[in-house]
C-alpha cells in the first residue's frame, strides 16, 4: 500500500482529494496549521496532524516513511486577502522549499505542488475578452504581486529539484476552484462562494441588493472541485513534469456569474458596484489545449451545474449553522 502525505489537509481542495485517495484504498497522512476541529473534512482512517509546515523540522517529521506528497498548503484567499497580505502570501515559499528539502532527504518518490493562474504575466490580462492563458504565457515573468510571485518561484524550485536531485515533481496551475465544503465567509472565500453567500443574505434579509467589487465586467473561468481532484490525480500519475493548467475554458464575467446565482436563487437584485474594492486583473481564463493533449482530460461540470451544487450547500450551511465554528476561527485568526 502506498503512503501519501497531503499538506494543507484541512483545506478545501485537500479535503476532497483525501476523500478520493482513501476511497481508492490509499493510506493517508494529513497535516495542516489549523487545529483539526476546524478542518473542512476529517476522516477517521487518516493520520491527522496540526503543525506549522513552514518549519523544516516538521516537514522532516511528516515525510518520514512517505511515498508520495501532495502539497496544497499556502496562505491565500480571495482577491481582498491576497491584495492586502502580499508578504504573508509570499511566506508560503517556506512550505514548498522545506517540503522539497524534506522529500529529498527522506527519499519521497514524487511531489505535487499546487500553483495558480496568478503565476501568469499580468500584462496579458488587461482585457476582459482575453483568450485562455497557455502555459507558456507565464514568461516573461510578471505574475500577480505577492501571491503570484511565490507560486512562480516555487514552480522553479520544483523544476530544479528534479533537474539537480532527481525528485519527481508535478505542478498544477489552478484556475479558481470552487464547490461545497469550502469557506464562504470570513474574508478568504473566492468569488463563487462569496457571491452565493451575498445572494442568500440578500434574499433572507429582503434587502434586494448585492455589493459587487469592481464593475462586474472582469472575466474569469471557474472549475468545479470534483473535476479538479480528477485532474490532480491524472497529472500526479502521469509522466508529465512541466506546469499545466487545471481549469475550465468556460469564461464568464462576474456579472454573468451573478446572473447564474440569481437564477438558481429565484431573485433579481440591484447591483451596487464598489469601484474602490480590489477586483484583480481584467481578464483571466484557462486554455486547456495542453492538458487535453498530454493527459486526455477535460472538465465535466458546466458552471451552472457546479454553482447549483455550491449554492445549495452554502444555503444549507447558512441556514443551519450561521455562526459555525470554522467561520469564527477564520475571522479571529486569519482575517
Amino acid at each position: 500500500m502506498n503512503n501519501y502525505l497531503v499538506v494543507g489537509g484541512g483545506g478545501f481542495i485537500a479535503g476532497h482529494l483525501i476523500k478520493t485517495l482513501i476511497d481508492t484504498g490509499a493510506k493517508v497522512r494529513a497535516v495542516d496549521i489549523k487545529p483539526s476541529e476546524f478542518w473542512f473534512q476529517r476522516f477517521e482512517q487518516v493520520e491527522n496532524f496540526s503543525l506549522d509546515m513552514t518549519d523544516l523540522n516538521n516537514c522532516m517529521q511528516m515525510t518520514k516513511d512517505i511515498d508520495y506528497v501532495l502539497n496544497l498548503a499556502c496562505n491565500m484567499g480571495g482577491i481582498g486577502f491576497i491584495e492586502n497580505n502580499k508578504a504573508e502570501c509570499m511566506m508560503s515559499v517556506l512550505i514548498n522549499t522545506h517540503m522539497l528539502m524534506a522529500c529529498r532527504k527522506n527519499k519521497v518518490k514524487k511531489y505535487f505542488f499546487s500553483s495558480s493562474a496568478c503565476a501568469y504575466n499580468t500584462e496579458l490580462q488587461k482585457n476582459a475578452d482575453i483568450d485562455g492563458l497557455k502555459e507558456t504565457d507565464a514568461y516573461p515573468a510578471m505574475p500577480e504581486d505577492g501571491y503570484g510571485w511565490e507560486k512562480l518561484f516555487s514552480e522553479r524550485m520544483c523544476r530544479h529539484f528534479y533537474e539537480d536531485y532527481g525528485l519527481e515533481t508535478r505542478i498544477a496551475r489552478f484556475h479558481n476552484i470552487y464547490g461545497p465544503l469550502g469557506t464562504f465567509d470570513g474574508g478568504r472565500e473566492k468569488a463563487p462562494a462569496a457571491l452565493c453567500r451575498k445572494v442568500i443574505e440578500a434574499k433572507m434579509s429582503q434587502k434586494n441588493s448585492i455589493d459587487i467589487w469592481g464593475d462586474g465586467n472582469q472575466t474569469r473561468s471557474f472549475l468545479y472541485i470534483e473535476d479538479c481532484v480528477e485532474a490532480i490525480l491524472k497529472l500526479f500519475n502521469s509522466d508529465f513534469r512541466d506546469p499545466i493548467n487545471i481549469g475550465s475554458e468556460e469564461k464568464v464575467s462576474i456579472n454573468q456569474l451573478v446572473d447564474i446565482i440569481e437564477n438558481i436563487s429565484g431573485v433579481k437584485l440591484k447591483r451596487n458596484y464598489q469601484l474602490d474594492k480590489p477586483k484583480g486583473v481584467n481578464g483571466r481564463s484557462s486554455n486547456n489545449d495542453l492538458i487535453k493533449k498530454v493527459l486526455q482530460w477535460d472538465y465535466n461540470y458546466s458552471l451552472k451545474d457546479g454553482i447549483n451544487k455550491t449554492y445549495n450547500w452554502i444555503d444549507h450551511m447558512y441556514n443551519t449553522k450561521p455562526n459555525n465554528d470554522f467561520i469564527k476561527f477564520t475571522r479571529n485568526n486569519y482575517s
